[in-house]
């Protein structure tokens, strides 16, 4: 050590004999950016965690890193950086002091802020005070949460995770170390950039107005696939994207769901798949770049503006830039996939001009050939290959094409495999076989869930499964509605007074649908005899009839198999026969229609089945799904009002109403607090409310007054204590309420 080193060693009270090693490195590090004051506030913030006596390695991280902390914020933060390593040593957590010395520098190249940085020494402190649990795995994931969210963000989802578990904290280290679900869901709510579910419904109209199709979206998060990201793809469950997208140069986020929409739906109408196992690894590689342009070039027929929006997100590499040693493949066909883009592109080499020529032959001579891909990218690869494109270190700059898919959809296996998140397992024989079988799946939705305790939602809490109800046998329904023939009759006939009659007509308007010819006479005349003609000569026409939609909502949890006091059938049998009634008389009505019902299995398992849509006339199919209902497991209530709501909330009609039909209070096994669900109820409620849909519960529970009115509002209910008169009650009921 030089003297010069020796003297501030000296100064410096710890004993510890690492530093020796250390010493004069750091102290050249610590010089270069360190004003003598700041040299001495750093080795007095090393002497005051060497005082915490919780070992060497302390010392040694503080002194390494206090410089790079610096350069990014300002020399006053040191003896605050202490004083916190000190805090968190009075408050018994001893074990958070080296993680939090440790991240700091990674923390502040991320905040680059001397304020910022200060915020989150705060946020520390504030963790040790109300959170001490959580404390260590939260400074563990410090640098991964600074990648994805903004300090502000930061302190949201700490802010979150406090006010929650603040009563259970044997759960703080889950949340804070990104272990549970609810930790996950609050750190993709908190990311910036463009939100998917905020723009879910633009997107499908983008879908639906330029390709008339209709095909599902399935975002995925990247939040937390650090080893192997995913990417944008389709496949035969729909378009796969990412829950977020940051703004790319001059393109906002919006901008970039519409182009990665519009490559895939170009793929979808007009790629058909390749049996990969005819091609190289290389080939592929080849044959995609002509396919992407291929089906591009078609699109960009229709859509000539698509192209100004592919080319400012596609990479323009520079020619030459891969160095020796590198693998070029990557490189070469960026390059030539941007010439076959741009047809202004200033690249000379010769062999990519020449493939940009012939490829623009085949397209206008064919753009529905589909071997020009496989002609083209063998025969460019034949022409083009070279050694180095079989080096281990790949050059990947400007090659990434951010809008384009996997291309997985181009290419058929044969050979299947056993691991289902291979890349191509979703393209064996056998899957493709299946795909008729699986056009029925509905992907999950998952739903926030209030909780009144913190007095906020958990965000996507619930899951919720939805599919069409099997069938059943129809001709039991039809057997039920005979039984009840009589109490049918007398419902046709309070049918018959509520059915709409014809338009009415409105004359004597200043405007309106067309002319009203005996007023028009009538001015002409005036006009004739100098009198001032009456301007109202237009009439209009207004539906004199019912404009309201309904949704049915059944609740088809264990306890409707029971069969209550006084009754000859089971709840679930009576209910059977209700719905039966109330669908024929809705069907006479001409009232658009939709039954549905839901059971759960904890929040992860929430059962949403459709027996009837809106569009679909009550008849055999509808009948064979009521006839095969059945019932099982609990009742949470909150979840499934809200998805109804989703098939509601879009009709066009003026009145919107989802009744509701249960034998008992909100309830699930994962939930001790009764009262948990009932406030979630209540708060689902006043959001189908805030929507303009109007919610009715019918209720089988004589109990049911101790706490109906609390969720749904005293005119919003009604309580059917003898359960056998179900048949009866249901259908009158229903023509009260929309008569």
């Amino acid at each position: 050590m030089t003297p010069e080193a020796q003297a501030w060693r000296d100064r410096l009270d710890c004993s510890v004999r690492k530093i020796d090693d250390i010493f004069e490195e750091t102290l050249h590090e610590a010089q270069e950016v360190l004003s003598p004051a700041g040299l001495e506030a750093w080795l007095a913030g090393a002497d005051r965690v060497c005082q915490l006596g919780r070992g060497t390695e302390l010392v040694l991280i503080f002194l390494e890193e206090i410089p790079e902390l610096v350069r990014h914020s300002d020399e006053a933060i040191i003896p605050e950086v202490a004083a916190l390593a000190a805090h968190l040593s009075e408050q018994a957590i001893g074990k958070a002091i080296k993680p939090f010395l440790a991240t700091l520098p990674a923390v502040a190249r991320r905040l680059d802020s001397a304020a910022s940085l200060r915020g989150w020494l705060q946020l520390v402190e504030r963790m040790a005070m109300e959170a001490k649990e959580g404390t260590e795995p939260l400074l563990q994931h410090a640098p991964y949460l600074f990648g994805q969210i903004s300090l502000a963000g930061v302190e949201n989802w700490i802010d979150y995770g406090i006010r929650v578990y603040r009563d259970h904290p044997h759960r703080l280290p889950d949340y804070f170390g990104l272990q549970s679900a609810d930790a996950k869901a609050m750190l993709i709510k908190e990311r910036s950039g463009t939100l998917f579910i905020d723009h879910e419904r633009q997107l499908c109209l983008f879908e639906l107005a330029l390709w008339n199709m209709e095909i599902e979206f399935r975002p995925y998060s990247e939040a937390f696939d650090i080893l192997r990201k995913p990417r944008p793809h389709l496949d035969r469950l729909g378009i796969h994207l990412p829950d977020v997208y940051e703004d790319l140069g001059t393109v906002a986020g919006i901008d970039r769901y519409r182009a990665a929409i519009a490559h895939m739906m170009a793929h979808k109408l007009w790629s058909k798949p390749y049996l990969a196992d005819n091609y190289s690894t290389f080939q592929h590689l080849c044959i995609e770049v002509f396919e992407d342009a291929r089906v591009e070039h078609l699109a960009m027929q229709q859509y000539p503006g698509l192209r100004r929006l592919w080319l400012a997100l596609h990479p323009k590499p520079k020619s030459g830039a891969c160095p020796e040693g590198w693998s070029s493949i990557r490189h070469k066909l960026a390059m030539l996939s941007y010439a076959l883009l741009d047809l202004n592109h200033d690249y000379r080499d010769a062999g990519l001009l020449n493939y940009g020529a012939r490829f623009r032959g085949r397209v206008e001579a064919d753009p529905y050939d589909a071997t020009l891909s496989t002609e083209l990218g063998v025969q460019w690869l034949k022409e083009n290959y070279e050694h180095d494109f079989r080096q281990p270190r790949i050059w990947f700059e400007d090659t990434e094409v951010s809008y384009r898919d996997d291309n997985r959809y181009l290419w058929l296996f044969l050979e299947n495999v056993e691991d289902e998140g291979e890349f191509h397992s979703d393209h064996g024989t056998t899957d493709r076989g299946n795909e008729a079988e699986e056009e029925n799946l509905l992907p999950p939705q998952h739903y926030p869930e209030w909780d009144y305790a913190v007095q906020s939602y958990r965000p996507d809490w619930v899951t919720v499964y939805e599919a069409i109800q099997p069938q059943g046998d129809a001709a039991a329904i039809n057997r039920l509605l005979e039984k009840h023939r009589r109490l049918a009759k007398a419902l046709r006939r309070i049918v018959d007074l509520l059915k709409p009659q014809q338009r009415r007509r409105i004359r004597a308007q200043e405007e309106g649908d067309e002319l009203d010819l005996d007023a028009l006479i009538r001015a002409a005349i005036d006009y004739r005899i100098g009198a001032t003609p009456d301007t109202r000569i237009h009439q209009s026409h207004v539906k004199a009839g019912r404009d309201i939609a309904v949704l049915l909502l059944l609740d088809l949890s264990e306890s409707i198999k029971e069969t209550p006091p006084g009754a000859d059938s089971s709840i679930l049998q009576l209910s059977q026969e209700a719905v039966s009634l109330l669908a024929t008389a809705v069907e006479a009505l001409g009232d658009p229609f939709a039954i549905a019902g839901f059971s759960s299995n904890t929040r992860h398992e929430v059962r949403y089945l459709h027996f009837k849509g809106f569009n679909e006339p009550w008849g055999i199919d509808p009948k064979g799904r009521l006839a095969a209902m059945a019932a099982g497991h609990s009742t949470r209530m909150g979840a499934a009002l809200r998805h109804a709501a989703r098939y509601l909330q879009n009709r066009r009609e003026e009145k919107k109403l989802l009744m509701l039909l249960t034998d008992g209070e909100p309830y699930d096994i994962d939930v001790q607090d009764p009262k948990y669900l009932r406030d979630d109820t209540r708060m689902a409620v006043n959001q189908l409310t805030g929507r303009g849909i109007i919610t009715y519960c019918i209720s089988l529970d004589p109990h049911a007054d101790d706490y109906v009115a609390d969720i749904f509002g005293r005119n919003n209910y009604t309580v059917i204590d003898r359960v056998e008169r179900l048949p009866e009650k249901l259908p009158r009921l229903f023509m009260a309420l929309t008569r």
